[in-house]
């Protein structure tokens, strides 16, 4: 098995700054890293509303997944941060636009805050290309 690993970066400006990737590829394995709302002008995109961020960041992934050769339906593992878990209701209505037929791992976990105030989730995402057989 080919072990390669790639990097992948979104841009942002704290990736060479601190040293991480938006997404890391090794063999068939892909990582993508915490991801946000936020759009290429910084502002965070769907402000106060759950559903619209965690469909935003979904958007994101299928981007980045084709980037690495990958769709969604390779997807393995889904791990979702939120500031409130009364909102989980909404994100996982968004997540199922995309996510419900593969039926990845899903994992939904409260935290007390993410980098802007406005920022209502933030997700993981692993997938293994080629994984899925239907």
């Amino acid at each position: 098995m080919d072990l390669k690993r790639t990097n992948y970066a979104s841009g942002a400006p704290l990736e060479e700054k601190v040293g991480y990737s938006r997404m890391v590829k090794v063999g068939p394995f892909v990582y993508i890293g915490g991801t946000t709302s936020v759009q290429p002008d910084g502002t965070v995109y769907g402000e106060g509303d759950a559903f619209l961020q965690t469909k935003y960041v979904c958007e994101k992934f299928l981007k980045l997944l084709e980037q690495a050769g990958a769709k969604k339906e390779d997807v393995t593992r889904v791990k979702v941060y939120t500031t409130d878990m009364k909102l989980s209701g909404e994100i996982c209505r968004a997540y199922s636009l995309f996510f419900k037929e593969v039926k990845p791992l899903c994992t939904v976990v409260g935290t007390p805050a993410l980098n802007r105030p406005t920022q209502l989730v933030e997700i993981e995402l692993d997938a293994v290309v080629g994984s899925y057989t239907e």
